[in-house]
């Protein structure tokens, strides 16, 4: 039986390689430090959001990059995580994978959920940011949804926030963009 298999955690941390031994099976798993992090499927809003996001996105991303949501990125044996949203390189696009590495991303997006606070607003953040990824997008969906846009800054190596939005994103980088929040936003948000 592989550590991937097993009950028990490896003696020295999961690896990426152990990762991928697991079965596909719709859970979310995710490293940090060689600690697994398992989540809950996401609830109908937030995989809502994400699927509106990614096709808003498709309406303004640059030929050479493509959108897409839930892939892993390979930050090193150790660190593995799969973001809600990212925008990718067309040459990353182009070979069929399940796994990205850090310079292949122009932007990382997160929704934040009651289980990844933390892990949305701090840590992820702080990862992305220290593997270069130019884009951060944070969405908070608590009060109704907001979009916290954050670009590297890459003389400090973290995120500088660019702007928050409730009611249209309208930014010019990483290219041109114009997408009003009542487009990303599920229908039970509208209801209350």
């Amino acid at each position: 039986m592989t550590a991937a298999m097993s009950e028990h955690p490896p003696v020295d941390g999961w690896t990426a390689e152990d990762l991928e031994r697991f079965p596909e099976d719709n859970v979310r798993r995710e490293l940090l430090d060689g600690v697994l992090l398992v989540s809950p499927s996401p609830s109908r809003i937030h995989q809502t959001l994400a699927a509106r996001l990614v096709v808003a996105l498709e309406d303004f991303c640059p030929p050479d990059q493509a959108v897409t949501q839930n892939v892993d990125v390979r930050f090193s044996e150790r660190r593995s995580f799969a973001p809600d949203v990212l925008v990718i390189t067309a040459a990353a696009a182009d070979r069929a994978s399940r796994l990205y590495e850090p310079h292949e991303l122009i932007l990382a997006a997160e929704i934040v959920s009651p289980t990844s606070v933390g892990m949305d607003r701090i840590t992820k953040p702080a990862i992305y940011a220290g593997a270069g990824i130019p884009y951060f997008w944070r969405i908070e969906t608590e009060g109704g949804i907001a979009v916290h846009v954050h670009r590297l800054d890459a003389v400090s190596e973290a995120y500088q926030l660019i702007g928050s939005f409730r009611d249209v994103i309208e930014l010019d980088e990483p290219w041109n963009i114009e997408i009003p929040i009542s487009r990303l936003t599920p229908t039970q948000f509208k209801k209350g």
